[in-house]
């Protein structure tokens, strides 16, 4: 069981010293500054020094650094645009450098196989750089503000000096190579992979199903082309050109995907062949610029070096993994590897992937809100023929364009479930808590082209579907026969899963009705629903999954408590209703074995909706030991990547709230966090939130209406406080007590909240470091790990390090290299 009082609190802390100063009213140091138009913060200079940048400070610190060769996804660095990905590691078995070329929008077109066979996406290929010595140490360092990968191989014949990006605009991979001397013979080799599902290497092959035929390698001109023909129909083509300029070769590589067309490689060799025209540095500067104001969208700082580095790290690897017109981020994004889950699953991951978006002002990577838009026809054609008409649905798995190619022998084929029969599953919830996230970035913007267009016709749709399946009970209730609570394993009656989803999405179409306008005829049945559904199943340990289904069994996935988290439909109002919440998140974590990261990130969130901040940080303090790897990657029988930025949300909840109409200051932080810094975190209503807590006290809180919602604040103040607006005058306010205020603020005012008679400085900076602790990525191996290691190697034969006589340097070498990895042999003699 997990225990929230066995607290694992995570190092802490990061460089300090630039800053940045937040327009406001209080009378700020002599170099505090206005926002310029637009809003984004000023910079300020130190009064005693030159302007700093606080991006710069933290995004340095938060750099990933490898002073070992990297062996796996899990290990390496990793580069993107949301299309083109490259993960870096060493090639297994050789003395090389794996660079990885895979791209969201490669899948088969096969929709009779399914969508983890016949639409799954497809492995493309890997580039190795092969020095002409050995690999002997490896300094590599990727460069977050920059999205750039530097550093040095040093082999046995000399140096190679790298630097590589992916191009945040252009399709294209620059990987920039200055050798020394003796490595000036380094070669690059392409090596296409077999176009077949990754999932072909762990379940049997559908009866009919084959991969597709080896990709054609084509010389053109000076560019060359791996053209991979499908058996559907179109191809993706991978294309590359080297260039020479003085002592410095450059490989640029490009991939497209076309279908039916073929179209691919044209593109593919037209984009190598254009971005190799421009030297590295010139190519490289808009690339920079993009992620140099990504970044400044949002600040966030907590006096936890670790946890705050990886925070940064997520942001740069959502962004390198999404954009909105980017397909939905499938389970390894970007970075295809070998996965039993080749495919978008949309019963969590969509979900958890893109949760923290919002909160860190990131609405221009939204691909959820672009996708289930575009392709909605495709919704309705998931759901049986009968329910087409006014329903829509979404499978727990599809391709970029929502297809999840489900098929029965007479043809006629959804991959939606009706409840009360199965197969398929009647997993009928997934549509519903997509348009959740849809509904978030309504919230967050309050851009009611989202609502209008997107959320409401599509809701109307997914709730109508379980408007068929309702029918009353003898109590008088209204009762859904048998549906899925994902994971769990067990179909049941009256399913949480499916109730929290229902009751939600009914009471958010009549917010919507109502704020659009739209004099509904379906309104009076979302009524009745809301007022006559059967409560949602509770025994003594709290939600169960369904009716007569208890919470028996370890299972990682909360679904059974959706409604507590993350559609605060139940948040603790009453005391009776903290205890459940209390009851069933104890008795949820309570069963190991199949606890996974995102029960621990569900689990961390939860706890901070209870204000319990010492909680949510003991339980992503257990997510980073048990489940995070290296460079911040995730495994979970195959590697995905909801579970790390979920994480970055759960760290939001601490640090933010704003559910139920009133935004929520430092919530739920632990008591070791006394200095915590926020700067323009969007919240529900479209408002942009900078606050600054120092020594354990909430010093200012600064709130910018972006749409003129009304604004109610929990600000964590103590006492009477003082509300200005950006001229340094009192604002009329209603203090709703208990340390909330209402203020009317229309679109494009802002108001400062202080204590009463305080003038604290604005400036806004990293906060002070509790304690040191090592970056992400590969340290070098300590002499106790080297000798951990070599007893793990000879282990396997039966032997020890004592036995051995393995002298200390011997054991150093031997763990300081992977076997059969970038190593000459090493000898030692084994004592009779």
């Amino acid at each position: 069981m997990v225990s929230p009082s066995r607290r694992s609190v995570l190092a802490g802390g990061t460089a300090v010293g630039s800053a940045l100063v937040v327009g406001g009213a209080a009378a700020g140091p002599a170099h505090a500054v206005a926002p310029p138009a637009g809003g984004t913060a000023s910079l300020g200079a130190d009064a005693a020094g030159p302007r700093e940048d606080v991006w710069r400070t933290v995004l340095d610190d938060a750099d990933l650094v490898w002073r070992r060769a990297p062996a796996t996804w899990y290990e390496g660095p990793f580069l993107g645009n949301g299309h083109l990905g490259s993960g870096i590691y060493a090639e297994p078995g050789a003395n090389a450098v794996r660079f990885n070329i895979q791209h969201s929008e490669v899948q088969d077109h096969r929709p009779e196989f399914g969508s983890l066979f016949g639409l799954a996406r497809l492995p493309i290929g890997h580039f190795t750089l092969e020095p002409v010595g050995t690999v002997t140490a490896v300094d590599w360092r990727l460069r977050l503000r920059d999205a750039e990968l530097t550093g040095s191989l040093t082999t046995t014949a000399g140096t190679l000096h790298l630097r590589a990006f992916v191009h945040t605009s252009a399709s294209v991979l620059v990987v920039e190579v200055t050798p020394s001397e003796g490595e000036r013979g380094f070669r690059w080799v392409f090596h296409p992979a077999e176009a077949i599902s990754p999932r072909a290497a762990f379940r049997p092959l559908p009866e009919g199903y084959e991969g597709n035929p080896p990709a054609v390698v084509e010389q053109h001109g000076d560019a060359t082309a791996a053209v991979q023909t499908l058996l559907a129909g179109g191809q993706h083509t991978t294309a590359w050109r080297e260039t020479t300029r003085g002592d410095r070769r450059t490989l640029h590589v490009s991939v497209a995907h076309s279908f039916p067309g073929t179209t691919a490689r044209d593109r593919a060799l037209k984009a190598v062949r254009g971005a190799s025209a421009v030297p590295y540095d010139v190519l490289a500067l808009p690339h920079r610029v993009w992620w140099q104001r990504f970044y400044r969208k949002s600040f966030l700082s907590v006096p936890d070096a670790r946890l705050q580095r990886f925070y940064w790290i997520q942001l740069y690897k959502t962004a390198s993994a999404a954009r909105r017109d980017a397909p939905v981020m499938a389970t390894c994004g970007p970075w295809l590897e070998p996965t039993p889950w080749p495919a978008t699953w949309w019963n969590l991951n969509v979900q958890l992937e893109y949760w923290l978006i919002h909160g860190s002002n990131h609405l221009e990577l939204d691909a959820v809100t672009r996708a289930l838009s575009e392709f909605r026809e495709q919704l309705s054609a998931e759901v049986a023929p009968a329910y087409r008409a006014d329903s829509a649905g979404i499978p727990r798995t599809t391709d970029m364009r929502l297809r999840n190619g489900f098929h029965t022998p007479t043809g006629n084929g959804y991959g939606v479930g009706i409840p009360g029969q199965n197969p398929p599953t009647p997993e009928v919830g997934n549509l519903v808590w997509a348009l959740h996230n849809v509904w978030l970035s309504y919230r967050h913007t309050m851009d009611e082209s989202v609502l209008r267009d997107t959320l409401f016709p599509l809701l109307r749709k997914a709730v109508n579907y379980y408007l068929h399946f309702l029918t009353p009970g003898a109590d008088g209730r209204l009762h859904l026969p048998a549906t899925f609570s994902p994971e769990y394993g067990v179909d049941a009656p009256d399913c949480n899963y499916d109730l929290m989803l229902l009751r939600w999405g009914c009471r958010t179409l009549l917010d919507s009705a109502r704020e659009l306008g739209v004099d509904d005829p379906l309104a009076a049945r979302w009524q009745e629903v809301l007022a006559k559904l059967v409560p949602y199943p509770v025994d003594a340990d709290g939600y169960m999954i369904g009716a007569g289904v208890p919470f028996a069994k370890s299972h990682r996935h909360y679904s059974h408590l959706l409604a507590v988290y993350p559609l605060y439909e139940v948040t603790g109002r009453t005391a009776e209703e903290r205890a459940l919440i209390e009851t069933s998140l104890d008795h949820w974590v309570s069963f190991e074995g199949a606890l996974q990261g995102y029960t621990f990130t569900g689990a961390a969130s939860m706890s901070a909706l209870l204000g319990k901040g010492e909680d949510a940080l003991t339980y992503l303090g257990e997510l980073m030991r048990r489940f995070i790897q290296p460079n911040t990657m995730y495994k979970e029988s195959g590697p995905v990547i909801e579970t790390p930025l979920s994480a970055a949300q759960s760290l939001h909840d601490m640090v933010c709230q704003s559910w139920g109409g009133v935004i929520r200051v430092f919530p739920a932080l632990p008591g070791v966090w006394r200095d915590v810094t926020v700067h323009d975190f969007r919240t529900q209503g479209a408002f942009l939130l900078s606050a600054v807590r120092e020594a354990g006290v909430t010093r200012w809180v600064r709130l910018r209406s972006e749409a003129g919602a009304p604004c109610t604040v929990r600000h964590g103040i103590e006492g009477r406080v003082d509300v200005r607006d950006g001229r340094g005058q009192p604002l009329p306010y209603e203090d709703l007590g208990d340390g909330v205020v209402r203020i009317p603020l229309r679109k494009g005012e802002s108001a400062l909240i202080t204590a009463h008679g305080d003038r604290p400085d604005l400036t806004v900076r990293p906060v002070a470091p509790i304690e040191p602790a090592p970056p992400w990525g590969l340290a070098p191996l300590s002499s106790s790990h080297a000798s951990d290691r070599v007893q793990a190697h000879l282990g396997e034969i039966g032997l020890d390090v004592q036995s051995t006589g393995l002298r200390l340097w011997e054991a150093r070498a031997w763990a300081a290299t992977p076997r059969g990895l970038w190593s000459r042999p090493i000898s030692c003699s084994v004592r009779e």
